[in-house]
């Protein structure tokens, strides 16, 4: 035993010297927290706003007034027909322009959107939060009543994403990378002949990741909840269970790449594209995976960040019991097992 807590310590004290490593493990979650949380946004602010209206009546003048006070829009100014509207359009003066009829103060009809579609999302949703402004009657933002995210914030999505992402790739990218480096220096063969078992030495460097993911994961949480004011709902105690669990496989992934991989660099291509890529664009981390494609669905139903996000989102911002994420977690052991079953299997006690 004194022999496996030297080996985590000297592992512990190896990632403690790397100063770039630290950066990166501790630096990355504080760079992305406040990326996505305040910078990439897909919230709905400061739309540039042209009104095309033959004649200002009253009522008319009432939904323009309820467009300038609401934070969605800006207004820009008033023309008088829809081809000067489309030229400022063009003219990238304005990102929409709302058409009044004549009769829309009789009708309370009659409005046409004209909308820079490049970016046909958010292009929706400026239309949607047009037409709720100009339809409210009573004045207020949105004629609808939103669950669990009544502030439309994009932080609520993107912080259990990250959550995702950042313990993935630091318990299996780095933890890869770890051993790989040891065959590279030739030292793998020093440590695989000491006294302790091959399996206590990849455990033990597997360690000071697990200690190193869970301080990552404080930070995210306060950060979560104090800096971008995302409410933790659901009960923090099944939150770090389903976390551990995450990081287990996570871990167990690492191991399994370090195995296949003889260099640091192909374990670091390995990483980038069996991890970064699909998390970012098939684990529901930015894009739905129900409107994907059912090829890419079918592809999405193995990536173990999906299950996760997931779990955190409902637990997190829906604040559901551990009932409600009960499939989540199954998955998540399942392929926990799994992963660390194939990844015992193929690690080889005798180096080539």
């Amino acid at each position: 035993m004194k022999q496996f807590i030297s080996f985590v310590i000297k592992e512990a004290k190896h990632i403690l010297r790397d100063k770039r490593t630290m950066l990166i493990l501790f630096g990355m979650p504080l760079v992305l927290m406040l990326l996505f949380g305040f910078a990439i946004t897909n919230d709905v602010k400061n739309v540039r706003t042209v009104v095309v209206t033959s004649s200002m009546d009253h009522l008319t003048q009432q939904a323009v007034d309820r467009l300038a006070a609401s934070e969605y829009f800006t207004m820009t100014q008033v023309v008088g027909t829809p081809r000067e509207a489309e030229l400022l359009i063009r003219g990238q003066k304005a990102d929409m322009a709302i058409v009044f009829g004549p009769d829309f103060a009789a009708k309370r009809s009659g409005v046409q959107f004209i909308v820079d579609g490049a970016d046909p999302n958010m292009a929706q949703m400026w239309t949607s939060y047009a037409t709720a402004v100009i339809t409210n009657a009573d004045g207020g933002a949105v004629n609808s009543k939103m669950l669990y995210n009544p502030q439309l914030k994009s932080a609520y999505n993107f912080v259990p994403a990250i959550m995702g992402m950042l313990l993935m790739l630091v318990c299996a990218m780095m933890t890869s990378i770890s051993i790989v480096r040891e065959k590279e220096k030739g030292t793998m063969e020093v440590l695989l002949v000491s006294p302790v078992k091959p399996l206590m030495i990849i455990v033990a460097k597997a360690i000071p990741y697990l200690v190193l993911a869970f301080a990552i994961l404080i930070i995210i949480l306060l950060m979560a909840r104090f800096v971008l004011g995302v409410p933790l709902a659901g009960s923090l105690m099944w939150i770090l269970v389903i976390s551990t669990i995450y990081i287990l496989l996570a871990l167990s992934l690492g191991l399994l790449i370090s195995n296949v991989a003889q260099t640091q660099l192909v374990a670091l291509l390995l990483s980038a594209m069996v991890l970064l890529m699909p998390i970012v664009m098939l684990s529901g981390m930015l894009f739905p995976v129900e409107s994907m494609p059912a090829i890419l669905q079918w592809v999405s139903a193995v990536i173990p960040p999906r299950y996760y996000i997931e779990a955190m989102r409902k637990l997190m911002i829906m604040g559901v019991g551990v009932d409600q994420v009960i499939r989540e977690l199954g998955i998540l052991l399942l392929m926990t097992v799994l992963l660390l079953a194939l990844a015992l299997t193929t690690f080889k006690k005798r180096l080539e």
